[in-house]
Order: structure tokens, then C-alpha cells, then sequence
């Protein structure tokens, strides 16, 4: 949704007057408070991306432990019980 916001010079008038009023015409608008309150949110994501996620996240973990249990990769509990005896 697109709000413009025209400001034409009167006769006699500064730039710099012109600029004040068009400051508080875009204050008085709201339309920068909107703007930075939406500036860093995200969409959610569809049904369908999130049920791939899930279905991957879910491949993975299987993955993982099928290898812990033939012994190709160390179980995370090891090695975060490593990591603490190091220090």
C-alpha cells in the first residue's frame, strides 16, 4: 500500500520551509511508523516448506543414528563429555 504525499511550493516560500512542511505531512501521515514496524519481520513459511523441514530435519536424526549405532560417528553425548574434560 503505497500513501503518496505531494507538496507543491508556494510563492515566496524557502526550500527550507518547504521541507518542514513536507516533514510533518509525512509524520502527521503515519506512514514511517508502519514502515519500521514491519522493516525486519518475515512471512511465515507455507504448509508445504514447513512439512519439507520437518520430513528432512526428521531424515537427518535417522541418519545420525543409524551411524552412531554402527559406531561411524561418535555419540554427541562422547563427545560433549569430551569437550568438558578439556578444559
Amino acid at each position: 500500500m503505497a500513501i503518496n504525499i505531494e507538496i507543491s511550493k508556494n510563492s515566496n516560500e524557502s526550500n527550507a520551509s518547504m521541507l518542514r512542511r513536507f516533514t510533518k505531512k509525512v509524520q502527521g501521515s503515519g506512514v514511517l511508523p508502519r514502515v519500521r514496524s514491519i522493516r525486519y519481520a518475515k512471512r511465515d513459511l507455507s504448509h508445504y516448506k514447513t512439512k519439507v523441514q520437518r520430513l528432512s530435519s526428521i531424515a537427518k536424526k535417522a541418519e545420525i543414528e543409524e551411524l552412531i549405532r554402527m559406531g561411524k560417528m561418535a555419540d554427541r553425548n562422547d563427545a560433549q563429555s569430551r569437550q568438558g574434560a578439556k578444559k
